[in-house]
């Protein structure tokens, strides 16, 4: 096992560097820092002082790989891409363009966004697995087919109509929750109701539909005969032994979440007004702020990662047979 995790590290060490050097090629080559501070101006004839001044305000007036203007092994550690780029590797993010530190706001940011995603993961989780098993113990029946009807339609609606109606019924009409906004302490919940429900509803054609078919491949396999042979119920061969055999692509899914977990819902927290790591990341695209990018791409990348190992981890205890070696 400590192998395998040391394996994995070395691993993931090239892949953020490829990463890393793709998103300075994106901002600091493509984009240049002139680019960057015409936009930031906002003026359409700058002159060449005021980006010279805004530059060096903002650190961006230093080479990009070697600085031959200083001295000794400064010539390669003072340049943009240590300070801008490979300083992302101790989660050192730097400052925003408006003299915010990052790292303090992705971790105050970070805890909105998962009082919203953890209940929506851990609720949909349990409640789509349950649909899905539900439509497949009464599979070739009327409720089965209406069950995949359903899913095939909720699948077919857009996420923003969910946003949008759920906050016109739930907010606007019946006056159950606010419907935008968001307030720190105990009473937080009354905000993360709403865009959790959203999230459970928006989400329960697509998973369901995915496990169903999962357990529908599964339940036509030799095993589940055999277990139905030597008298077990269906019941209990759905929820012990086709649910079990069917963890290990379960678990692989699960790892595509793991990062929103920390990074949040674009579109809900926007919508919502909830001040977690998704609408941070709306606000600096839409300011500009390419430090703030910058540091959730790498962010993002990091716990994908992660999300990686502990989806192998997982995997042995799912299935005894699989050894991580």
């Amino acid at each position: 096992m400590l192998n395998y995790l040391l394996r994995r590290v070395l691993y993931a060490i090239p892949i953020l560097l490829g990463v890393n050097l793709l998103t300075f090629a994106l901002f600091f080559m493509v984009n240049t820092p002139d680019d960057m501070a015409r936009i930031h101006l906002g003026a359409k004839h700058v002159t060449a002082e005021a980006i010279t001044r805004w530059k060096s305000e903002h650190g961006y007036d230093k080479p990009l790989f070697f600085n031959t203007a200083a001295a000794g092994i400064e010539k390669a550690t003072d340049t943009l891409f240590v300070d801008k780029s490979l300083k992302l590797f101790v989660l050192e993010f730097g400052a925003a363009d408006d003299g915010r530190d990052i790292a303090r706001e992705i971790g105050q940011r970070m805890w909105p966004s998962l009082a919203i995603a953890l209940p929506t993961f851990l609720v949909g989780l349990l409640a789509y697995l349950s649909f899905a098993l539900l439509l497949v113990f009464f599979r070739g029946t009327a409720l089965d087919t209406a069950g995949v009807v359903l899913c095939v339609a909720l699948m077919s609606i857009s996420g923003l109509f969910y946003v949008i109606g759920g906050q016109y019924l739930m907010g606007k009409l019946w006056h159950w929750f606010p419907i935008s906004g968001y307030q720190p302490g105990l009473d937080a919940w009354k905000f993360m109701v709403m865009p959790v429900l959203v999230s459970l509803i928006g989400g329960i054609g697509d998973s369901s539909r995915f496990y169903r078919a999962l357990f529908i491949e599964e339940i036509g396999k030799d095993y589940v005969r055999t277990a139905r042979a030597k008298g077990l119920s269906e019941l209990r061969v759905l929820f012990r032994h086709v649910l079990g055999n069917a963890m290990i692509p379960i678990l692989t899914g699960v790892v595509v979440v793991i990062p929103r977990l920390f990074m949040g819902s674009l579109i809900i927290e926007s919508f919502f007004g909830i001040p977690g790591l998704g609408s941070y990341t709306i606000d600096a695209i839409q300011a500009q702020d390419f430090a703030i990018v910058r540091s959730m791409v790498f962010l993002g990348s990091l716990l994908y990662i992660v999300g990686l190992v502990l989806t192998d981890i997982s995997y042995t205890w799912a299935d005894p047979r699989v050894r991580l070696e």
